[in-house]
């Protein structure tokens, strides 16, 4: 695996993680979702709610790619960490991470490719 697709696998999780906010998943129920219906949003309040979701899934996902390149911390601590997939390769190098997860993340990389 290389550091493109492990950015590209934390840019899935996370649309999978905003649909299941306001999608009813039957096989996985979201306790999200049920809170959400709860409040009883307008359609204008839901997609704002959406749109901060959004962000913040965003926020969190590419903070924690950055943080494992070392290019900001996790916690109160920075270190470069080597992540290596199952078959011992490294996944990254120190820098390749964050380019990567800016490409998904703040420029749209993935809308691109379908």
């Amino acid at each position: 695996m290389t550091s493109d697709e492990f950015a590209k696998n934390f840019y899935l999780e996370k649309l999978n993680i905003l649909k299941s906010c306001f999608e009813e998943q039957p096989q996985c129920p979201s306790a999200v979702n049920a809170k959400i219906k709860e409040m009883a949003l307008s359609s204008t309040q839901q997609e704002q709610l959406k749109e901060v979701i959004d962000t913040l899934l965003t926020d969190v996902f590419y903070s924690l790619l950055l943080g494992l390149d070392g290019e900001s911390s996790i916690g109160n601590t920075q270190h470069t960490y080597k992540i290596y997939d199952e078959e011992g390769n490294l996944i990254s190098h120190c820098g390749e991470l964050e380019a990567s997860a800016y490409e998904y993340f703040h420029e749209g990389k993935y809308e691109e490719q379908q």
